[in-house]
């Protein structure tokens, strides 16, 4: 045996934590491991070495749990996306509600009724929404090298990071997570960047042409929206820019809006500037009767086929009157704000980012609806207070932050204001549940209601619903 294999250790997976890691024990020290499920009994190496557990990488599964199915995606084991592509969904619903049930008992110390997951009617085919990346330093996926077959473009990929990797892109030809038009549309563009010989960009050495190609989809109706951005402009890629806008509108049904935006800076995400190359500059979608213009870059919930129903379940979570005040702290477009306007006497919605807010102020305007008021504003910031002393007081505040959950400046003053009733809605249970036991001097959880918007990863949102003591 070399020596490498006396480090091996075999491990019985017995259960799934936070972010998807997967727990064994192994001579009575917590092991987490990536990409198995409960029951799998597999070979494993340790990675890292801590103090209270290690991290391992698995060799390979020596038995099948009863959990494990077989993944859809050919790319399962060489990409980030969906870790749990191999676990059957009932039980995916199963562990998703075991973390917020973990979230509020071990890190809020909340005993509260958590509900059973809603789950999404659509497994597979739900995002409205994905970011793909161009690079040109391509991953070879292991069934590449094990088959020893000529490896081709190694210098141009159009997919998915993966783990680990940050400069080295997955080339996919099929996600199964986005409409399946989506993928014509990858093959349409990836094609035509290589017949044409438009390079990747390098992220080290910081040239070539192609960055990052956007596909959004309305749930609502056919319409598409692409944008695809660039390194810094040039004139001859530019007019093949506009020839690639046309072939996708002559080759996928639907509306199609293209974008051209440059980005010729460090960051992966800055705009410079951007031009409508075909169609609109905006999406259309609706949400429970409701228009919605939606921005190249503005936020927007990613599951197209719970949308409705998860805005639903939100406004239901507490009951609403046309006497009432509300809040929508972290707005974005005003997707809770605007549906909840047709309940309430008055909603004011505050949100950072600007092209949000003037796409809610748009949409409030669009759709006739006058008791809904939008402002930029950070919600982080110590001047919180001031700002939201000057909205009238609230009966509910519905609040739903990013990952990283609320600033004590907010937590602080959101206790001095006193609502009656909160709606807190995360995709993040564990700084959901440290939040709400911040809030609970004053108020106390009554439920939580979990709802899958991403199936076949181990995100879960979950909608708690907290009450003045």
């Amino acid at each position: 045996m070399t020596k490498k294999q006396k480090r091996n250790i075999e491990l019985t997976i017995e259960s799934i934590g936070f972010e998807g890691k997967a727990i064994a024990r192994h001579n009575d020290k917590v092991h987490f491991i990536k990409k198995v499920v409960p029951g799998d009994i597999v070979e494993a190496y340790v990675k890292k070495k801590r103090k209270s557990y290690n991290e391992a990488g698995l060799v390979k599964v020596l038995e099948k749990g009863h959990e494990r199915i077989e993944p859809r995606c050919e790319y399962f084991d060489d990409c980030g996306g969906c870790s749990w592509q191999n676990m059957d969904y009932r039980n995916q619903l199963k562990w998703k509600k075991q973390h917020v049930i973990d979230a509020f008992q071990r890190i809020g110390k909340i005993k509260t009724n958590i509900l059973d997951v809603v789950p999404s009617s659509e497994e597979f085919n739900y995002r409205n929404k994905m970011d793909f990346t161009f690079s040109a330093k391509r991953w070879v996926t292991r069934k590449e090298i094990e088959t020893y077959d000529e490896i081709e473009n190694k210098e141009f990929a159009l997919g998915l990071h993966t783990p680990g990797a940050f400069e080295k892109v997955l080339d996919i030809k099929k996600c199964h997570i986005h409409p399946e038009n989506g993928n014509a549309i990858l093959s349409i563009v990836r094609n035509f960047a290589l017949e044409n010989g438009i390079s990747a960009f390098d992220k080290k050495e910081k040239i070539g042409y192609l960055r990052e190609l956007i596909i959004r989809h309305s749930s609502s109706n056919d319409g598409i929206m692409i944008v695809l951005t660039t390194n810094a402009t040039n004139e001859e890629y530019d007019n093949k820019i506009n020839e690639l806008a046309l072939l996708l509108s002559e080759s996928i049904e639907g509306e199609i809006n293209f974008i051209h935006a440059i980005n010729a800076g460090p960051s992966p995400v800055a705009i410079d500037s951007s031009r409508l190359v075909l169609g609109n500059e905006y999406l259309m979608d609706n949400i429970l009767g409701v228009d919605f213009r939606i921005s190249p870059f503005s936020f927007f919930q990613t599951n197209r086929i719970q949308l409705n129903n998860f805005i639903e379940k939100i406004l239901d979570s507490v009951e609403l009157d046309n006497n009432m005040v509300a809040w929508d702290l972290y707005c974005g477009t005003g997707s809770i704000a605007l549906p909840a306007a047709n309940r309430v006497r008055e909603i004011h919605g505050v949100e950072l980012v600007e092209s949000s807010i003037s796409d809610a102020k748009v949409n409030a305007k669009l759709n006739g609806i006058e008791n809904a008021s939008f402002q930029v504003a950070d919600l982080h910031s110590k001047d919180t207070p001031d700002l939201l002393d000057k909205l009238p007081s609230p009966d509910v505040i519905f609040i739903d932050p990013p990952r990283a959950g609320m600033h004590t400046n907010l937590v602080e003053h959101i206790l001095k204001i006193g609502a009656p009733k909160i709606v807190y809605v995360s995709c993040n249970p564990s700084t959901q549940a440290r939040d709400c036991q911040l809030l609970g001097a004053n108020y106390k959880v009554v439920s939580v209601l979990p709802v899958d918007m991403f199936p076949q990863t181990y995100h879960i949102e979950s909608i708690a619903v907290l009450e003045k003591i």
